[in-house]
């Protein structure tokens, strides 16, 4: 007998969410056959058996949300006697996620029997477990991350979540507690500590809903892209603004298109831009990076990141190598990743090991927006509408189709003049596309 456990799909993912169960308990599977679809923060994927035998119990149901190695459903010989999931691997925590469906009352088919409740035990009188021993603790993953940035050991922490699990109210209520520059919760009178005052509520916090109002619940790919890009904008932007004359671009863009065969994807704007940003990354390492905390990377390979918008969401699909392939490859690449993106068929190798990220709108008619740094990348172009303008030349107003770019930039790893250097030296390659062919 086994436990399918949730495994680790993508380098960000924290914990997954059933979208979708193929197999019901009863069932036969063979070794790495498909049982099940996983939403994660980036896209559906599959998990596999790990041996053969038959499903012999649905530990989290679809909709439900388990972190990384936790069990989600028992393999056994078909006797039906799998048993609850052992103590090194807890069960996860069904918690109800946007897909998740109603379920009917009547009896439940090759259910593990319900545990007998356990009333709360009090406070423990017993010293404190040592720290080494957090990682045998209950925790949720944003409970983790939340101790993990405030330096919070969870082996001190008493759990409020079910069985003990520590959530995420109880990290906060900590901080709250220890925050000395919070009003009115002074640390300790006379040498002994004060209760913290109840948090006052958060300002401009939402009404509550009415009954005209919709309620969309968080998807798994909103939420946690909610939480990274939150992580990233504490990091120090600055940005710069370039406007480049197009014309030049668009003229190769159709002649290219017009030599291609009947049928043949046509290039973008966006495949010359992942080009020309990837020779001119190739000619500035120092933008080609990554922030590491305690160094600073400069990547050896230019793998430029394509933001493309799916209805539920963002992903970053990679094309790799972008500065040692051609146009058409990269063109190929490009649009094979972004049709499986909005089917939500991206592998993990797909969207990861970017070192730069394009965004561009101005299929949308939008002239000029500034875009967040996906981590632990340190720029991000943003790229707005081609549009004809009024230009002074010699003395005189011309009409040329003009084009906003917007460099966001990590103060950390780069100062103004780097990022600029970079930007005007991307300008002049496309302003004379011909040279990011050779």
């Amino acid at each position: 007998m086994s436990q399918i456990l949730m495994p680790r799909l993508s380098d960000t993912m924290e914990e997954g969410t059933i979208a979708r169960w193929l197999k019901q308990p009863g069932d036969r599977v063979a070794r790495g056959e498909v049982v099940a679809e996983i939403e994660t923060d980036k896209a559906t994927m599959d998990l596999e058996a790990y041996e053969s035998g038959v499903l012999e119990q649905i530990l989290l149901p679809e909709g439900g949300t388990a972190a990384i190695g936790e069990a989600v459903a028992v393999i056994g010989d078909g006797s039906g006697s799998g048993g609850a999931p052992a103590a090194s691997a807890p069960a996860a925590e069904p918690r109800p996620g946007p897909a998740a469906e109603p379920v009917a009352a009547g009896p439940v088919v090759a259910e593990a029997p319900a545990a007998e409740p356990v009333a709360p035990a009090p406070a423990p009188a017993a010293p404190v477990e040592p720290a080494g021993h957090a990682t045998s603790l209950r925790t949720s993953p944003l409970a983790r991350s939340l101790a993990r940035r405030a330096g919070i050991d969870l082996a001190t922490l008493a759990g409020s979540g079910p069985g003990g699990r520590i959530v995420r109210a109880d990290v906060e209520s900590v901080i709250a507690r220890s925050d000395p520059a919070r009003p009115g919760e002074p640390a300790a009178r006379n040498g002994q500590a004060v209760p913290a005052a109840p948090a006052p509520a958060a300002p401009g916090a939402a009404p509550a809903a009415g009954e005209d109002d919709e309620v969309v619940p968080l998807t798994t790919m909103r939420r946690l892209t909610a939480e990274r890009l939150s992580e990233s904008a504490k990091a120090p932007h600055f940005y710069l603004t370039t406007v480049v004359e197009a014309d030049a671009l668009l003229r190769l863009r159709a002649e290219l298109n017009a030599s291609l065969p009947e049928g043949a994807g046509k290039v973008t704007v966006t495949d010359l831009l992942v080009k020309a940003c990837a020779v001119a990354l190739r000619a500035h390492p120092e933008v080609n990076a990554s922030w590491g905390q305690d160094a600073i990377v400069r990547h050896g390979r230019v793998h430029v990141g394509v933001a493309v918008a799916i209805p539920d969401g963002l992903v970053v699909p990679v094309v790799r190598d972008a500065d040692r392939a051609t146009l058409g490859e990269i063109s190929r690449q490009a649009r094979d990743l972004a049709e499986r993106a909005r089917s939500r068929r991206l592998s993990p190798d797909d969207f990861a090991g970017g070192t730069f990220t394009i965004s561009n709108l101005g299929m949308f008619g939008i002239d000029e927006f500034t875009a967040i740094i996906n981590p632990p990348q340190v720029a991000i172009l943003a790229v707005g509408a081609a549009s004809p303008q009024p230009v002074v030349r010699d003395g005189e107003i011309v009409v040329r189709t003009t084009m906003k770019l917007t460099l966001s930039v990590d103060h950390r790893v780069l100062d103004g003049a780097m990022g600029a250097q970079f930007l005007a030296d991307l300008r002049a390659l496309l302003e004379a596309p011909l040279r990011i062919l050779a």
